[in-house]
Formats: structure tokens, C-alpha cells, sequence
């Protein structure tokens, strides 16, 4: 009797004891593997992302740039003139005002979440923990028919509408392969204030021995639209001219 009440115990301690984040780690883990490894992911200095974005039917070639030091930069060809969004140079953010296509520093509020989103680095996933940030299995869903793991991801506050709030965001990760396919995050500020911003990750494939997504799909969850991203080619640490990062001097 004294064995059988031990066993019990034994039992309902384990069913109490808090599992998700260990399981969220052996995701995590093997995401990290799958896709190249941990220590090479670390390597990686500078990404260029040479592909093309459609909006609803039009189609405009894009170039991305991305560096460890938090150096930004999206470009895109409008026919023949070249619209920059989020470029970091170090120090401002600034982007191409789409009504007088001059060049337009962010705000104060906009800058310093962005400035967050520096540790996330080739990977928000790498090294998580030293970043401060944790990860939580929430359970299993199915998602246009592949199953997956629904992981959120907590990481340092952001400032919404001059609040600190919890900056959260939610990877499916493929049961198979371990890769995210679905991202999610709520707006928090904006006109679209609460609604929630769904980017798909598809067609995977192998550059210098990583793998990365080369369609890319973003739009409000559960509403039709959205756009495109179709990479067609991924640069891995190519050395970058600084300058071109840099907010324009006025002449």
C-alpha cells in the first residue's frame, strides 16, 4: 500500500511540475539545428535579400539588407525611383515619405522599438535567455492542414502610445521539420490598433549552409490581401559600404 501511495505521489508531482519551458527549448533547439546551427547562425554578420514584392498585382523589386551591429535597410524599385523603408543607420531611423518621396526620420517612439528588435539578429531565437527573453509552449495547432507548435515568445517591453508594454509574438513551428511557418503579433498602436499582423514562411531553402524562407506572405490575420515577398537570392557576409545606410544631408 506504502508502494502503491509512494507511486501516486510520485505521479501527481511529475503532472504538477512545470514542463512547457523545457519543451519549448527542445523546439527551439532543433529549429536552431535544423536550419544550419546555432554556432553558424552566430557567424552570420551581414544578410542581403535580393527578391521582389507584390502589392495586389504590383510587382516591384526589393532589396533587404540586415547586419549584426542593427545596420537596416528595405528598397524598393517604383518605377524607376527607389523608395527606402526602415533604414537604421546606427543612430536614425528614417524611411521615404510616400506622398513627397523625400526623406523622413521616424519618431522617438517608432526608433526606440526598433532599436529593440537589434538583439533579434540573424535570429530572435539564438541565445534568447542571455537576451532576457522567454518562450512558452502553448500546444499544438493545426495550421492549413500541417500540424505544429504554438510558441510565444515574450521579449523586452516596447512603448505603445508612450506605455511600456510586453512585446509578444507567436511561431507555429512545424512538427516535422521544426521550422516556423506562421508568425503572429498584435498591432499595438496605430490604425490598426489590436488587430493581428500574420506573416507565412514557406519554400525553405539552403544558402552557405543555412536554411532560410524564400516566400514570405504578410497581412491582418483571417482577412484576405496581403503582401508577397518572393526572395530570389540571399547574400551571407558580404561586406557592406556603411555609408549607404546613412539619413540624407539636406542640400
Amino acid at each position: 500500500m506504502k508502494h502503491l501511495q509512494s507511486l501516486f505521489l510520485l505521479a501527481l508531482f511529475i503532472s504538477m511540475t512545470p514542463s512547457t519551458a523545457q519543451t519549448a527549448d527542445v523546439i527551439v533547439n532543433n529549429y536552431l539545428e535544423n536550419t544550419g546551427g546555432a554556432e553558424n547562425w552566430k557567424n552570420v554578420s551581414t544578410l542581403k535579400f535580393i527578391g521582389k514584392i507584390d502589392f495586389g498585382g504590383m510587382v516591384l523589386p526589393i532589396e533587404l539588407y540586415r547586419t549584426s551591429s542593427g545596420l537596416n535597410m528595405t528598397k524598393a524599385d517604383v518605377q524607376g525611383q527607389i523608395f527606402y523603408q526602415e533604414v537604421y543607420d546606427g543612430e536614425t531611423l528614417w524611411g521615404t515619405n510616400q506622398m513627397t518621396m523625400a526623406a523622413e526620420k521616424s519618431d522617438a517612439e517608432t526608433t526606440s522599438n526598433f532599436k529593440n528588435n537589434i538583439n533579434d539578429f540573424p535570429d530572435p531565437f539564438i541565445d534568447y535567455k542571455e537576451k532576457g527573453y522567454t518562450i512558452e509552449l502553448i500546444g499544438n495547432e493545426t495550421i492549413e492542414g500541417t500540424d505544429t507548435y504554438k510558441i510565444k515568445l515574450i521579449k523586452e517591453p516596447i512603448l505603445a502610445d508612450g506605455k511600456e508594454i510586453d512585446d509578444i509574438s507567436y511561431y507555429y513551428f512545424d512538427t516535422e521539420n521544426f521550422v516556423p511557418i506562421v508568425m503572429e503579433e498584435e498591432l499595438t498602436s496605430g490604425q490598426g490598433k489590436g488587430m493581428i499582423i500574420q506573416v507565412t514562411f514557406s519554400d525553405y531553402q539552403e544558402v552557405d549552409g543555412l536554411y532560410f524562407p524564400f516566400a514570405l506572405n504578410q497581412g491582418i490575420k483571417d482577412q484576405p490581401g496581403g503582401q508577397l515577398i518572393t526572395i530570389t537570392d540571399i547574400v551571407v557576409n558580404e561586406e557592406l559600404d556603411t555609408s549607404m545606410f546613412a539619413f540624407p544631408e539636406e542640400k
